[in-house]
Order: structure tokens, then C-alpha cells, then sequence
């Protein structure tokens, strides 16, 4: 019998990092809530049964929109789409707690889990947003870690009635042409499992990688169907 996986549970605390660490924790399946950085290859489904760990990233350079990403894109033409230095306040903190109410395990208490205060946008690194807006609403926010060579998906949320425009979908689109734009290589969606959860949307993006535990190199992934 071929010995078990070796399980990793580890973290640490950086107040500061510089954007060529960041690649670096990243490239290394490293993710981060606020200071505290973290990586482990395994947790506990709800029900008590082993979730197996896949960090993801997209190779820019490899990715191509799906048909259904395409149609998300376009109908979604009738948002405003911006984007700048992260933002904390009473509207997003108030999305945040609409939002959650989707998870039953795991749920933070506050956006600033994520996000700390005072100095949101830099700490421990730069930090943007993506926001969809529905004229004067706010509809979805996203929040996407600057590296040197790449970027990192840190937390995404939406109203619960826009659900069917595919607020996730959009905004993951919208980091990925940020991406682009600004010469990174690479796009770090966050944590995804082997087994299905909430986040297998994320696998449903061309140009995916995962990181192999085993061996500390990142591999083609499966792509599932979207």
C-alpha cells in the first residue's frame, strides 16, 4: 500500500510583503486573510468527511473565454464596470452579510477577516476592486492582490437577487483582463477542492493549473464544464 499523503497545516503572520513574495507564497500555495497567511492540503467537509485542497491558477497567456463565460460578459453589457484601491465601508460590509447567508460552514464574521482597517488597500500588500454596478446599486464587489508577476483572487461577493447574472463569473472575468492589462502572468483564483463545493466555478477556466502537494510543481488541471 503506497504511504498516505503527508498532510500540511501551516501558517504564519506577515504584516508587510513585498509584490515578489507574493508571487513567491502564491506559487507556492500559500493564501492569505488579512496579516495571517496559511496553506494545508486538507479540511473537513461539513458533514465531517476529508475535502482535499487544489490551489488553482490561470496562465494568462492560455486563457480563452468559454461560450457560457462569452454569454455572461454579454449579458451583463448593461453594468458599469469599475475598479480601484480597496474599499471597507457600511454598503460592503452590509453585502458581505447578505452574501454569506449562501455558506453553512465556515463563515467569517466580517469582511474584514479579509480585509483589516485602516490601511485596507495596502496591508500586507496592494489591494484592488472590481465593482458591478447596476446604475446608482452596487451589485457585486471583488478584491484581487497585486503581485510582481501575478495576482490573487482574495474574495468576491454579490447581492443574493443578482445571482443569476453570474456576479462571480464576471468579476473573475474582469480580474483576469486587469490581469492582462497590467503584464502579469499569472491569475491565483484561491482554493478549490477535489471533491465538488462552491467554488468549481473556478475550474471551469481555460489555462488552468493546479499545485501538485507532492512534488511542489503546478500541473495542467481538468477542466470541468461550465
Amino acid at each position: 500500500m503506497p504511504p498516505a499523503p503527508q498532510l500540511i497545516q501551516e501558517q504564519g503572520f506577515l504584516p508587510t510583503a513585498p509584490p515578489a513574495a507574493m508571487d513567491y507564497l502564491w506559487s507556492q500555495g500559500w493564501r492569505h486573510f488579512g496579516c495571517g497567511f496559511f496553506r494545508y492540503n486538507v479540511t473537513l467537509s461539513e458533514t465531517g468527511g476529508l475535502l482535499h485542497i487544489q490551489p488553482l491558477r490561470i496562465v494568462l497567456d492560455e486563457f480563452t473565454p468559454s461560450r457560457s463565460q462569452r454569454r455572461v460578459m454579454r449579458k451583463n453589457t448593461d453594468l458599469t464596470i469599475e475598479s480601484g484601491p480597496a474599499v471597507v465601508d457600511s454598503a460592503r460590509e452590509a453585502m458581505f452579510l447578505r452574501h454569506r447567508e449562501r455558506f453553512t460552514h465556515n463563515i467569517p464574521d466580517s469582511l474584514q477577516v479579509f480585509l483589516p482597517e485602516p490601511n485596507t488597500a495596502t496591508t500586507p500588500c496592494e489591494c484592488r476592486e472590481i465593482r458591478l454596478l447596476d446604475k446608482d446599486r452596487l451589485l457585486a464587489v471583488s478584491y484581487l492582490d497585486c503581485g510582481a508577476e501575478a495576482v490573487s483572487s482574495l474574495y468576491a461577493m454579490f447581492e443574493p437577487d443578482a445571482a443569476p447574472r453570474s456576479p462571480g463569473v464576471l468579476t473573475l472575468l474582469e480580474e483576469i483582463a486587469f490581469a492582462r492589462r497590467t503584464g502579469r502572468r499569472f491569475l491565483y483564483p484561491g482554493y478549490a477542492t477535489l471533491e465538488p463545493s462552491h467554488y468549481d466555478y473556478k475550474k471551469a477556466f481555460s489555462g488552468l493549473q493546479t499545485y501538485d502537494w507532492e512534488t511542489g510543481s503546478w500541473i495542467p488541471c481538468p477542466r470541468s464544464s461550465d
